[in-house]
């Protein structure tokens, strides 16, 4: 068992990083310190003088682990790469930053493309983000891909008799298959794109007025449309788009607005001297912070866990207050934070205040219709549970297979009425063969709660409430399997109606609860079970594809797991595979002619037997 207090005097007196962790052995706050001695042993001495929740975290507090670094720049990165590993529950935390898109441009391709994607790697390619509003990157991607005519596919080789795809033919590529356009001409383009996403469309919009001008009185009619259209499509991208990459002179504002479990980060960048666009971030976890503190450990927390992700971080960000670890933050991320007082800077300051002022005012308004909300939902289920304890997070589950086949399972999360997607989990179902879906429902929910008990971080928060997708049945398998295994989380079923719509809540005993009088349960009750379903359903649709997919591959002699997955990667689908010819099977890595060959005579031989 561990001893705080003597482990509280082997602590070095060095820098560091502190973990603390619950009777679970889970991390519930990462600190870091100049002296670890004297910072983690504050925690445990003097608690009168604490703050209510520095008390409420050291009542958890079961266990602590160290790491020692030989400077507080070293405490200060690797307390960063913990908190984004461990997401504790102390911690001040960016919500779901690992959600934000970039734009890609693969730098590192002969013919570069436009993607967008969640992940950064070092490829050679450039990222600009990340962005919180996904609806404006696809719409970005659209028109830019629209505006440029840029290569979409992930073909690098086009050997002869390749054929160009549905792009081409629309008008939306210009086809770099055919050979018809030089790279040169390409990458030049390219360059104007990347001026674009950097906030430089000024030039390029002149660029392209004089280029249609230029073309209308040369009489070439059809170029100067082109450029009109471009200018057209450059207005419709300055609409929607949020930049965040940044050039030597440009910066970023940083505000914070609500208090408690309601606080987000309103990011202002300033491109060229002037606004351009506003990102809302919000942040989980400040409720377990003093009101007194709460701007300097949510803008510091904010820069660290966010610009840490960037490849390029603005030069300056502004702040309305001086936060206590600006300095040391500076040193980590090559940044300057400042508070400016007078000059231009201040008057940028002012009137980005202006609108952080009417955001709060609006999302006070939101927050007290939500709170009214949630407090409303969780004293319904209390009393039909006849249990007095907050039902924060709910879990929902739902089992799906086609006549027994490639059965799989899914485990939805909401919490405070929102689904939590990054703790939705899949299950493919093992033990069980055919359509047994209680048997499958409690190899499921035994796999969750074992992995559970057994401390595995994908799984170790328990539900304060199940509702399963179902009726008594699926209430008391579930109530079967969590008893096993010595947990107590209380059961509920969604039954549905004849019409396919959720109509009641049922418990283990059979008693019904109707929901046609409890509009706001009644809805939040269909929308987790719609969820669940899908979620279920695209599961099961994509192992179901893929294996088919498989099946029929793996039927052709000589092709085995690698080929087949070479050629599902290289033409995408079966339909495509079918219709290429030996050249261009060929062109598929790993594909010999003694392949292409056996490929064509497999699928030859089974289009006569369809006939």
């Amino acid at each position: 068992m561990f001893d705080i207090k003597e482990n509280l005097k082997k602590l070095p007196e060095t820098p560091g990083v502190y973990m603390h962790k619950d009777k679970l052995g889970n991390v519930i706050y990462v600190g870091k310190a100049i002296n670890l001695k004297r910072r983690v042993s504050s925690y445990f001495v003097n608690s009168a003088s604490h703050s209510s929740k520095v008390r409420s975290m050291v009542e958890h507090i079961e266990e602590f682990e160290y790491i020692t670094c030989k400077t507080e720049m070293e405490a200060l990165i690797l307390e960063c790469n913990l908190i984004k590993k461990y997401e504790p529950k102390y911690n001040v935390l960016l919500r779901d930053d690992k959600t934000y898109p970039y734009i890609k441009v693969t730098l590192n391709e002969d013919y570069p493309r436009l993607l967008k994607t969640r992940v950064i790697a070092k490829d050679g390619a450039k990222y600009f983000g990340p962005y919180s509003d996904v609806a404006a990157v696809n719409r970005s991607l659209e028109l830019l891909n629209k505006l440029f005519k840029l290569k979409r596919c992930s073909s690098r080789s086009f050997p002869e008799g390749f054929k160009p795809c549905l792009n081409y033919h629309l008008e939306e590529c210009r086809g770099i298959c055919t050979g018809q356009v030089s790279k040169e001409e390409y990458l030049k383009d390219i360059d104007s794109l990347m001026d674009l996403l950097n906030g430089k469309d000024r030039s390029l919009e002149n660029e392209f007025k004089e280029e249609m001008l230029k073309a209308s009185d040369e009489l070439r009619f059809e170029d100067a449309a082109e450029y009109r259209d471009r200018l057209e499509g450059l207005k419709a991208l300055r609409e929607v788009q949020r930049v965040t990459m940044t050039r030597d002179n440009d910066l970023d504002m940083l505000f914070s607005v609500g208090q408690g479990e309601n606080t987000s980060v309103i990011l202002f960048p300033v491109r060229g001297g002037k606004l351009s666009g506003r990102e809302t971030f919000l942040m989980s976890n400040v409720e377990n912070w003093d009101e007194s503190d709460e701007y300097n450990v949510v803008i510091s927390e904010f820069i660290k866990q966010y610009y840490s992700q960037l490849a390029d971080p603005p030069k300056e960000i502004l702040v309305p207050k001086p936060i206590k670890e600006a300095k040391l933050i500076e040193e980590m991320l090559g940044v300057k934070i400042h508070t400016p007082f007078r000059g231009p800077k201040n008057q940028l300051m002012k009137l980005a205040e202006r609108d952080v002022i009417e955001i709060a005012k609006n999302l006070e308004v939101k927050v007290a219709t939500q709170k009214e909300r949630e407090d409303e939902l969780r004293g319904l289920l209390s009393r039909m549970l006849g249990e007095e304890k907050p039902f924060y997070r709910v879990e929902s589950y739902d089992i799906s297979n086609t006549n027994g086949v490639d059965t799989v399972g899914a485990m939805v999360v909401f919490r405070n009425l929102k689904p939590v997607r990054k703790d939705y989990r899949r299950f493919k179902i093992r033990t069980i063969e055919g359509q047994d879906d209680y048997g499958s429902l409690r190899e499921m929910l035994t796999r969750r709660f074992k992995r559970a008990i057994e401390n595995d971080k994908s799984f170790n928060i328990l539900p304060d409430l199940i509702l399963m997708d179902g009726g008594r049945g699926q209430v008391t398998s579930a109530e079967a399997v969590i008893s096993s295994l010595g947990l107590e989380v209380p059961v509920l079923g969604m039954a549905k109606d004849d019409s396919h719509r959720t109509r009641a809540l049922v418990n283990g005993r059979g008693e019904e609860i109707p929901l046609k009088d409890f509009p706001l349960l009644y809805k939040y009750c269909g929308t987790i079970q719609e969820e669940v379903h899908r979620f279920a359903i695209e599961y099961h649709r994509s192992l179901h594809n893929r294996n088919t997919i498989g099946s029929v591959l793996d039927d052709i002699p000589g092709i085995g797991p690698k080929k087949r997955t070479a050629l599902l990667e290289h033409f995408k689908t079966i339909k495509d595979i079918k219709e290429a010819d030996r050249e261009t099977l060929m062109g598929c890595p790993r594909i010999s002619a003694k392949d292409a060959d056996s490929i064509i005579g497999f699928f030859g031989v089974a289009k006569k037997q369809e006939v």
